[in-house]
């Protein structure tokens, strides 16, 4: 099982956000972070990694530039959050399932004033 934050806003539809370990974090940082519109997140993993590739000697800066990527991998999820608060979202059930799809199923279930709402067009 794994466990996804619900997040919310007033006039959009739920937002889910797995925790742990994110693997396209890891592998392709920026973009990832641009792909979930984590745009601010993305900019300053960019300028990191531009700043060791310009700076950094070799085998300095494949050290530091793997160490950024294990980092983003460690907090992309948290990143992802950071952004959606920024926007007006907020986390309002934290739900255990074994995917997005039954994560999503399980907070519309457990709160039918979301399934009035979203029900339709989610599932």
């Amino acid at each position: 099982m794994r466990l996804y934050g619900a997040h919310l806003k007033a006039d959009a539809e739920p937002v889910l956000v797995r925790e742990g370990f994110s693997w396209g974090a890891f592998l392709f940082g920026p973009i990832w972070l641009a792909a979930h519109r984590a745009w601010i997140a993305a900019a300053i993993s960019l300028a990191g990694f531009v700043v060791i590739a310009a700076l950094a000697t070799q085998p300095l800066g494949l050290i530091l530039g793997f160490g950024l990527a294990v980092g983003l991998g460690l907090i992309g999820h948290d990143l992802r959050v950071w952004s959606l608060e920024h926007k007006g979202y907020l986390l309002v059930h934290v739900v255990a399932a074994r995917g997005a799809e039954e994560a999503l199923l399980r907070l519309l279930t457990n709160r039918p004033d979301l399934a009035q709402r979203y029900g339709a067009g989610a599932l």
